[in-house]
């Protein structure tokens, strides 16, 4: 891809763009032929010329067509360095060694297909330095380019406080926003050098000198320059898809000028903006002067189309009298074919025409690019025929996405991110399978395909959707982790309920989407419930014939609920309630005086892990709250939504705002202990039963344990025995909260706190217990999760929250973690220990 585009990044200022690293490759022609090229300098080229194959045609005429346009490139290539419009007609010439691999460069697959490469490789230093320049604003900073460029960088980087803004707004890095220095225009700077002393002298003359009298901040720890670099890497997923904006699109996004222009260039785009009615956000390579953005382009309209074209033609104009490049990086594709004339003029354009015929005489190799391109503003995507389609009303809401799930699939732009691998969860399947279409990009592109009926079956019953969303573990880490905040696990949840409408789901689905309610009476016997599923083969049949694995033991049922075990201390039973008539408020039993929090029994809570709750409620009543446990029963549905079961989902949520109605009107904080159920709480309830205006009280009420005692302001009696926690986030605690709470309150209690970043564990509530998806769940836990845990050192207190976290750490042989709240117990005075 990008020998296609000629692309670069970040690090073409030290190591040249694709082209300028390109030693031969091995290409194949439409009609067949598979060539070798590469530079054909001397009697290499003369011995190619007197070939009878398809290579010397092409050779003799590429020569030949070199020598007649030898001045003409000359005169009019820009001696830029990100010149990546038209074709690489400069690298035909003698003094660029006659390299025809060089040539077919950046050439977008119309004249042949790269099957081999062969590269050039630049030795990357090993130890990096990055200073961070805050200007005013962002054209003050690009007019001081030129000055630290002298200071012989590895890469120069920028971007505005638009960007910042946005990012905001997205709650994209909030985190790491704080490590910029005062400014409204930022220009990163990074050096290095294999010897350390020398990368911290090169750091120190920038930052002690700064040109414009910038701000200055230095980072020399990986971390610092990690969190820099993600502010940066966030450009396009930040400004894609602004929240309460509507989208920018690409279409003027990365053309180049030479540095000591950018200021110029940037002002004068700026002013095309204000001419045109748009706005947009800068980012990008200001050290070689290419700058990218998106902006609020109106395609929906004859008349926006019009406006789109009048910006695009003018700014091609202001570009080109600066000497830049109409494409710095992306290539020119139809988004500036038709307007290579204004920068080549149209001898220059037939030359590139001639060059696509020589290569491809049929035309037939991806046409209408770059040269016979079609308009620019034909084939849009977006464009005034553009309608979202409907299959029917969605269950959930998707407010953000217009209610329609087509825009919703749509936020993904394509950036990849869920292709890494190094950090965060996104996307578990995809790391171990390597399949695009287990990516959250393969399947959000797979989503808007079946809307558009072009390629794949328009239809909720689309067996290819289905089968691309099967191994999506629901994770939520979509969420937070792309950068348009894709919400993968929303989107399967929603096509699913269409798919088995008015059909059987299979067998796994009803043992697990069901699993609150079969429990709760099977909580009534608990060990007969217990020896029917156990490790024999009447409990592996069971299992087998239900669709779950046999080869995991199956949850057990704690001997006693929580709901059944007397309160811990007279405060918590006092506020502890029974249940009472049914309806809204059938809950009135729960109005004690003087209530503080309601301690949330969710059914892992309740029925399986009952240790944790019973040690939340002496914490809590430790703190000195008078705690609200409703008797009354209801669950969030959480297990519901991997199925699909959104019909009864919605139901289940309209007894739980029942049951909690007295504490939702009184504003009485909810405290949600299993973190799946709290995501629940506050994504799923107001996205589906958001009609009920006691849906979104509700999910501003839910808290976690960690939350609560922050807000409230805990100090602990008494130190935490243990001296450090590594403390591993549910999934879905990243998705909806973090774990900022959690880090203070154990800093509270005397504990250095670890937060690891080592995935998803890989059993993701119901997913590791089917029998299809076990095996990938455990290579998914095994993979960064599992080493990471077991790294944790010996003394460390290992706090895993989510009910599917521990079991999978136990089912893997891991280390058994405890909660926060037990960890908490350690708190305790001794007369509430």
């Amino acid at each position: 891809g990008m020998i296609g585009n000629n692309s670069c990044g970040t690090h073409a200022l030290y190591a040249g763009k694709t082209v300028d690293n390109v030693a031969h490759l091995r290409v194949a022609t439409y009609r067949g032929a598979v060539l070798e090229v590469g530079s054909l300098e001397g009697e290499a080229a003369a011995s190619a010329v007197a070939a009878s194959s398809e290579e010397g045609r092409i050779v003799a005429a590429l020569l030949d067509l070199a020598g007649r346009s030898a001045e003409l490139v000359r005169r009019r290539f820009p001696p830029i360095a990100r010149r990546v419009s038209g074709f690489n007609l400069d690298e035909l010439l003698p003094e660029r060694g006659v390299h025809l691999a060089r040539s077919l460069v950046g050439t977008e697959s119309t004249c042949a297909l790269v099957t081999r490469a062969t590269l050039s490789l630049v030795t990357s230093p090993r130890h990096r330095r990055l200073v961070v320049l805050g200007f005013e604003d962002v054209y003050q900073a690009a007019d001081h380019v030129p000055e630290v460029l002298s200071f012989g960088l590895l890469g120069l980087e920028g971007f505005d406080d638009v960007l910042v803004r946005d990012m905001t707004a997205a709650r994209l890095n909030l985190a790491d926003l704080p490590l910029l220095p005062p400014g409204g225009g930022w220009l990163l700077a990074e050096v290095g050098s294999d010897d350390p002393g020398e990368a911290d002298d090169r750091a120190a003359a920038l930052a002690a000198a700064p040109p414009g009298g910038a701000s200055v901040a230095t980072f020399a720890d990986p971390a610092g320059q990690a969190a820099i670099w993600r502010i940066r890497e966030s450009g396009l997923g930040a400004t894609a898809k602004p929240p309460g904006r509507p989208p920018n699109h690409e279409g003027w996004e990365d053309a180049a000028v030479a540095p000591e222009r950018l200021g110029e260039y940037l002002r004068g785009v700026r002013d095309l903006w204000a001419t045109h009615g748009y706005s947009g956000a800068w980012y990008g390579h200001f050290g070689q002067g290419c700058v990218h953005t998106r902006n609020n382009f109106d395609f929906h309209t004859e008349t926006g189309l019009r406006t789109f074209r009048s910006f695009v033609e003018k700014a091609a104009e202001l570009c080109v009298g600066l000497g830049g490049s109409l494409s710095g990086e992306h290539g020119d594709g139809r988004a500036r074919g038709e307007l290579l004339e204004k920068m080549f003029g149209s001898e220059l354009v037939d030359a590139f025409r001639e060059m696509k015929a020589i290569w491809d005489p049929d035309g037939a190799m991806n046409p209408g690019k770059v040269v016979d391109a079609r308009p620019l503003d034909a084939d849009l995507r977006h464009g005034p025929d553009h309608r979202a389609v409907s299959l029917g009303r969605t269950r959930f809401s998707l407010a953000d996405d217009g209610g329609s799930l087509q825009e919703a699939a749509e936020r993904c732009v394509g950036v990849g991110r869920c292709r890494r691998d190094e950090t965060g969860v996104m996307c578990p399947s995809y790391r171990v399978t390597r399949e695009e279409v287990h990516s959250t990009r393969g399947r959000a592109k797979l989503l808007a395909e079946m809307f558009q009926g072009e390629v794949t079956e328009r239809s909720w019953r689309n067996r290819e959707v289905l089968e691309a969303l099967d191994l999506c573990l629901s994770c939520k880490g979509c969420v937070t982790d792309c950068p348009t905040h894709v919400d993968m696990a929303t989107y399967k949840a929603e096509f699913l309920s269409h798919y088995y409408s008015g059909r059987p789901r299979p067998a796994a689905a009803y043992a697990l989407g069901l699993l609150p309610w079969w429990s709760r009476p099977a909580s009534l016997v608990p060990g007969a419930v217990n020896a029917v599923l156990g490790e024999h083969g009447l409990g592996r049949l069971a299992r087998r014939l239900a669709g779950v694995t046999p080869d995991r033991p199956a949850p057990r049922l704690s001997p006693r609920t929580f709901r059944r075990r007397r309160p811990a201390t007279a405060a918590s039973a006092r506020a502890t309630t029974g249940a009472s008539a049914g309806g809204p408020g059938g809950a009135g039993a729960v109005r004690a005086a003087g209530t503080t929090a309601v301690l949330w029994p969710d059914t892992f809570s309740d029925l399986y892990w009952p240790s944790r709750a019973e040690a939340a409620l002496r914490v809590l009543d430790g703190a000195g709250e008078s705690v609200a446990v409703p008797r009354q029963w209801a669950c969030c549905g959480r297990p519901l939504y991997d199925a699909g079961m959104l019909r009864f989902a919605r139901r289940a949520l309209g007894r739980l705002l029942d049951v909690l109605d007295p504490f939702i009107a009184a504003g009485t904080p909810i405290v949600v202990l299993e973190p799946s159920c709290l995501a629940t709480f506050r994504d799923e309830l107001p996205g589906l039963a958001g009609d009920d205006p006691r849906a979104a009280r509700c999910a501003g009420l839910a808290r976690s344990l960690a939350e609560h005692l922050d807000a409230i302001g805990w100090r602990p009696a008494r130190p935490l025995a243990v001296e450090r926690a590594v403390v591993h986030p549910h999934c879905h605690q990243r998705a909806v909260g973090g774990v900022d709470a959690e880090r203070r309150v154990l800093e509270r209690a005397g504990c250095g706190v670890e937060v690891l970043d080592a995935g998803c564990c890989g059993l993701a509530g119901s997913f590791g217990f089917t029998k299809d998806h076990d095996a990938l769940s455990r290579a998914i836990g095994r993979d960064r999760w599992l080493p990471a845990l077991s790294s944790a050192p010996e003394s460390a207190a290992i706090v895993l929250d989510g009910f599917s976290c521990a079991t999978q750490s136990r089912h893997l042989g891991g280390p058994a973690g405890t909660s926060l709240a037990e960890l908490l117990l350690q708190t305790l005075a001794p007369e509430d220990g």
